[in-house]
């Protein structure tokens, strides 16, 4: 079932509109009426009584017929059971028998419109009970007889009418939306499993503003970074596809997870590179953009130093990332048809992006010369050169972007990476908590002590070794 209909099956029904007729009260006050007529022997105040109450309680139902419930036709029921309870000088069987249908209707009504309409019966059978007393200076006779269990009974009748009907709604829509609620939580779960297909920048506008999806893209300025392995090609040769599989999910888990932190659109995979790209749907400025794009590409470079560490621990050598960066003018929207679509970039500034990765080398980031113009008062560049790309005319002044040592004002630096064979030293103090530095600490001392110690052993073998070598000499 589509989600709209879902929720339409949510919806509870308005007042007034689960019954043909919504008016059994009405029936009881003609009933009533005529059996007062009948017992007063129709003197001229019954057949007052009887006109004043059934002519407009016959027109309430051929009017009503099939219509919902409105406040005025509530007032109009009110207004003549009221008279009625008046007329009869508040005559306690009959009355409690009426004021209960009054109690159903006001019930039943909206709450901003109860104490509304009981202002309205109370005024009515204040004023008809005086009219009725200056009228007959005897008070009426109406607690004995039949005539007070007869309305009794059909005003019980009434009432259980009501709440059996009430009930039956009530357990109806209980049904109902137990039902919708297991489709609802069906859909949440699909949904859930869709979303990790797109960039959460992308279904997070679609879900709350419920808008409608279509073709549509537009001309935005947009920082780009391609990525790629350097050496996974080569390594998929002498792998097994198990550990190849292995190797490239760790990679993009730790990339994506990056990718998220700085708010990048991760437009695509391909193969063992990625497609990042700032500016659009949310930017933060283009020279903000370009300054994000490069520090997740530094972050991107530092992570696979830690991850060639493991990897190499298991066997597998010479895994590295290279990165291109350009900022630039590009279409970026949903393309494709009505029946499929993919919300990515197109234009020069991507494949440019695309030609500096291919041209990095080992480790590198290199950067095109709009980034450079953005970057370079934050982040330490060399020029590489002048190169000839696929595909465009011109010569791309190309910069490599270096890790930050210092920052302007001479403080120290948040990151610390050294890496030696057989040692890998990665610090990001930017991450790190403050009850994280008594763990780091003690670590670092566990480290050093099995440094001391593996230097002794080294240290009284080398000295053991040449007692040796004197001695045979």
């Amino acid at each position: 079932m589509p989600l709209s209909e879902t929720f339409k099956s949510m919806t509870p029904l308005k007042a007034g509109q689960t019954c043909r007729f919504d008016y059994p009260e009405v029936f009881v006050l003609i009933f009533t009426v005529i059996l007062l007529a009948l017992h007063f022997e129709f003197r001229p105040p019954a057949m007052a009584l009887l006109v004043i109450v059934t002519l407009p309680s016959l027109m309430i139902l051929i009017y009503n017929y099939r219509r919902q419930t409105s406040f005025w036709t509530s007032s109009i029921v009110i207004i003549l059971l009221s008279v009625v309870i008046g007329t009869l000088q508040f005559c306690t069987v009959i009355s409690l028998s009426l004021v209960s249908l009054i109690g159903i209707r006001i019930i039943f009504s909206r709450p901003d419109n109860q104490l509304r309409l009981i202002a309205v019966a109370l005024v009515t059978a204040i004023i008809f009970y005086y009219v009725s007393t200056i009228l007959s200076s005897n008070e009426l006779d109406c607690a004995s007889g039949w005539l007070p269990p007869t309305v009794m009974l059909s005003s019980m009748t009434v009432i259980l009418c009501q709440f059996r009907r009430m009930y039956q709604e009530y357990t109806g829509y209980k049904a109902s939306a137990y039902k919708a609620k297991g489709r609802v939580r069906t859909m949440v779960s699909v949904i859930n499993k869709l979303t990790r297909f797109m960039p959460p920048q992308i279904w997070e506008p679609i879900v709350k503003s419920d808008s409608p999806v279509k073709v549509s893209n537009k001309r935005a300025k947009i920082t780009i970074m391609f990525s790629d392995i350097v050496g996974f090609t080569e390594l998929s040769d002498s792998l097994s596809s198990d550990n190849l599989a292995d190797i490239l999910n760790t990679y993009m888990l730790c990339m994506t997870s990056i990718a998220d932190k700085h708010g990048a659109v991760l437009d695509k995979f391909i193969g063992d590179g990625m497609v990042c790209f700032f500016g659009e749907p949310n930017s933060r400025g283009s020279r903000q953009d370009a300054l994000d794009c490069v520090a997740m590409a530094i972050d991107m470079r530092r992570e696979m130093r830690t991850l060639r560490q493991k990897w190499r621990l298991m066997g597998f050598e010479g895994l590295y990332i290279r990165i291109g960066i350009t900022t630039g003018y590009c279409h970026v929207g949903n393309f494709g048809s009505n029946s499929r679509l993919s919300y990515t970039i197109i234009g020069k500034e991507a494949n440019l992006a695309s030609r500096l990765e291919a041209c990095a080398g080992k480790d590198q980031i290199l950067v095109s010369e709009s980034t450079y113009d953005y970057i370079c008062h934050n982040y330490e560049c060399a020029h590489v050169a002048a190169l000839c790309l696929k595909g465009l005319d011109e010569k791309v002044n190309a910069w490599q972007v270096f890790d930050p040592s210092t920052d302007t004002a001479g403080h120290l630096s948040k990151w610390v990476d050294h890496t030696l064979p057989g040692f890998n030293l990665h610090l990001n103090f930017k991450d790190m908590k403050d009850n994280d530095y008594q763990d780091i600490r003690a670590r670092l001392n566990f480290a050093l002590e099995r440094i001391e110690q593996e230097e002794k052993i080294v240290t009284s073998t080398a000295v053991e070794s040449k007692r040796e070598d004197s001695n045979r000499k």
